[in-house]
């Protein structure tokens, strides 16, 4: 039932072959404009189309490596020389990243193709759409992704171009990271009157009401960043916005893990707002449903309730900086990870039979080729043993079973390939909460008799963890990082909470330049009106 949507929107781009730019400052051209097309309610289906399947695009790949792999949540090593890939991993971890980077390059130009097919698909419907409710409202949904994508704009390269008009191929200079804040923050007020307040099938994976006051909400928890100002108070009434809506709820422990499997979707009481995959549709692989397990037995036989049709990618680990947090044995998240002794369901241990060699590349004993047979056993650490400077840790058994892995996103059984139907939620009822207990932490007035302590307390109850007596920022950091674990969260966590400059893992780079990424020399070249961010 939740493809019903997800496969009208994928199947209107088949209607019309709009081909999305991929810079701001790049034309955007398609067989869809606003003198031939649309003329129908199937057409104007149609033209609202390609926005949200370039909304859908890199987020589960390069943005979840930009804003993931760049923290003390995961760390991505080659194995023999597999995956080093130009150092891209390497650079995210050790904040060593250049205007060249291709992952930094990968996020401008998805995001900037989200504003300018959204641009496009605007001047489309605003042009031909008869006015009514039912254009308000498909204008404002589009506005929002656009300003969904303006916002990770901002968060990750702080000074970006604002365009708006589809057609001006003129070359825009960069508006300050403020002035795109004002700028967005009036976009998502004006479009909040049109926007449903529905939430059910018929509004899942588009704009509502609710994902407009989450996103004021994150804007406003993390204004001092952003501007300089803190907005406590805004960010509170946001969240109320969606509290009291009575719309969401926390999703009970035997149900939370349930909301990032392949059959999640619209009745998740805890999704404000998602992005659907669908496995038979192009571009729907989620690079956390994949590439965060083992390679061998354990992954392709049950793990949780679905299995893996196929090996898996290299592992993507998180390290004991990270895992810390997860330390309540009663706590349901701790079941979303991967670790230690593994065992099949019937409780048999899960053996790889090998060589003595193939098990550590550095035995040196008289017989290598000698068979060696071992339980699996996922370890903590992440140690480059092979080579610091590849960022390697040597491509054996005990390599390939270092650092915990985070398996929140399970593998589709349906599948046999890369592809997923994992839906990917951006924002949840627990965040409405957990923002407003920061915010009251922070120095905002609490509303409706809650406190700090009792919504982090909520949160706990909700996932079976033992309630805390008081509560911190540190505390609230810490049930942030437990709550949104691959969740594409943690770096602007780690920035609004100064944590962003510390050592983990094999980083020391405390630059706090590296807040924001380069602009791409790639987008600099195209558009010289543009200027490179401090420190690069």
């Amino acid at each position: 039932m939740k493809k019903s949507y997800i496969k009208t929107i994928f199947s209107a781009v088949l209607m019309g072959t709009m081909v999305s730019c991929h810079d701001l400052d790049v034309p955007v051209t398609s067989e869809l404009t606003p003198d031939v097309f649309p003329t129908d309610a199937s057409q104007f289906v149609s033209a609202a189309g390609p926005a949200y399947v370039a909304l859908r695009g890199n987020i589960s790949v390069e943005f979840f490596h930009l804003q993931t792999l760049s923290t003390d949540e995961a760390i991505f090593p080659a194995k023999g020389g597999n995956w080093y890939n130009g150092a891209e991993f390497k650079d995210l971890h050790l904040h060593t990243w250049t205007k060249d980077h291709s992952t930094v390059t990968g996020n401008w130009t998805w995001l900037s193709t989200i504003i300018g097919t959204v641009n496009q698909s605007l001047a489309i419907l605003e042009a031909n759409m008869p006015d009514g409710t039912s254009k308000s409202q498909s204008l404002a949904e589009l506005k929002m992704v656009r300003a969904l994508a303006y916002f990770w704009m901002m968060d990750s390269f702080g000074n970006v171009p604002i365009i708006t008009t589809y057609g001006d191929y003129s070359a825009h200079p960069n508006a300050k990271r403020a002035e795109v804040f004002t700028f967005l923050e009036t976009e998502i007020k004006a479009a909040l009157p049109d926007l449903s307040d529905v939430v059910d099938i018929s509004t899942y994976g588009r704009p509502t009401k609710y994902l407009a006051n989450a996103l004021l909400a994150k804007m406003y928890l993390n204004a001092e960043v952003y501007t300089g100002t803190a907005r406590y108070a805004d960010c509170i009434a946001a969240c109320d916005e969606i509290i009291n809506s009575g719309k969401f709820a926390l999703e009970p422990a035997n149900s939370y893990l349930k909301m990032f499997y392949p059959d999640n979707g619209p009745a998740m009481k805890e999704f404000i707002f998602a992005i659907p995959f669908d496995a038979t549709a192009t571009n729907s692989f989620p690079f956390r449903a994949t590439n965060l397990h083992s390679r061998y037995d354990i992954p392709r036989g049950m793990v949780g309730k679905f299995k893996m049709p196929f090996t898996p990618d290299a592992a993507v680990s998180t390290l004991p900086e990270f895992y810390k947090y997860f330390d309540d044995a009663k706590d349901i998240r701790n079941k979303e990870w991967l670790t230690g002794l593994q065992y099949y369901d019937d409780g048999k241990p899960v053996t790889v039979t090998t060589t003595k060699k193939g098990y550590d590349q550095f035995y040196t004993g008289s017989d290598p080729s000698a068979p060696y047979t071992y339980q699996i056993n996922i370890t903590p650490q992440v140690t480059l043993r092979q080579d610091v400077a590849s960022f390697d840790v040597g491509n054996d058994e005990l390599a390939w079973n270092m650092g915990y892995r985070n398996i929140k996103f399970h593998p589709d059984a349906s599948s046999l390939n890369r592809n997923q139907n994992n839906d990917v939620p951006i924002f949840r009822y627990s965040d409405a909460v957990l923002m407003k207990a920061e915010a009251i932490q922070r120095g905002g007035s609490g509303t409706s008799g809650a406190t700090a302590l009792s919504l982090v307390n909520s949160i706990r109850t909700a996932r079976q963890a033992t309630v805390f007596a008081s509560v911190t920022l540190e505390s609230i950091y810490e049930e942030r990082a437990r709550e949104f674990a691959s969740e594409m969260w943690h770096r602007n966590d780690m920035i609004r909470f100064g944590k962003f400059e510390n050592k983990w893992g094999y980083k020391t780079d405390a630059d706090i330049n590296k807040r924001i990424f380069p602009i791409p020399n790639s987008a600099m070249l195209l558009n010289p009106a543009l200027a490179q961010n401090p420190g690069y």
